[in-house]
């Protein structure tokens, strides 16, 4: 999977950015940084400017590539769903029990991120951290109606079909399948959350994962379906 990771490009809807970063040394920097500096200060602090001296170049650069820092975050979000959606399909694509191919696909949903030597000026460790703490932030706007017509969420919207779809090949009677799958993809980042600030609200920690959990809650969810 490696090797033909190297030679994907994500797909990130063209309205988050002015210039594509990839197109650039100086977009992979603004992107690179962008997500080191978001990890270390959090977004609210998060400046162009700041952004700016940190890679050596002026606030203004970095407006030729994206409008404005909620559009970044946009960009960084997307981009991360489309990473995640890479690895969901090269792991599942060529299961065919119904029953496994939805196990692998809570596990790479919801196990630890590890780091994608694919993207070199990608740090997906600190995305995914950012993903847990931030990602929120791109929706909770009075913009959200209008961004999602826009399809800046396409990807998001996809990954929970997937999984859904999954659900019905194995519990066809299953009345919910698409709530089942947005409460394990937007739950295993409020796990996370939870373990880091508010450990005390989760059952989750070292000993049980957030894989566990959602592995339980989806089977015992569902009636395989027993007419083949």
């Amino acid at each position: 999977m490696k090797h033909l990771l190297q030679t994907i490009k994500i797909e990130v809807n063209k309205k988050t950015y002015l210039k594509d970063p990839e197109s650039s040394d100086l977009g992979k920097r603004i992107v690179e940084h962008s997500i080191l500096m978001i990890h270390e200060i959090g977004f609210e602090a998060f400046t162009f400017k700041k952004l700016g001296i940190r890679i050596g170049s002026n606030e203004s650069s970095i407006y030729r590539y994206f409008e404005n820092k909620h559009k970044l975050l946009l960009y960084l979000t997307s981009w991360y769903w489309g990473w995640l959606e890479y690895q969901l399909v090269f792991a599942t694509n060529s299961i065919s029990d119904p029953k496994e191919r939805l196990q692998k696909a809570i596990e790479i949903i919801t196990k630890p991120v590890v780091l994608d030597t694919s993207f070199s000026h990608i740090n997906e460790v600190l995305l995914n951290n950012i993903i847990i703490n931030e990602y929120s932030k791109s929706y909770l706007t009075k913009e959200v109606d209008t961004e999602n017509k826009e399809g800046y969420f396409e990807i998001y919207k996809r990954m929970v079909l997937r999984i859904s779809e999954m659900i019905e090949h194995i519990d066809q009677d299953y009345p919910f399948p698409v709530s089942l799958s947005s409460t394990v993809l937007e739950g295993t980042l409020h796990q996370y959350f939870l373990a880091q600030h508010f450990p005390s609200l989760t059952d989750c920690n070292k000993q049980i994962s957030p894989t566990e959990y959602f592995t339980h809650l989806v089977f015992n969810s569902l009636k395989p379906n027993t007419n083949g």
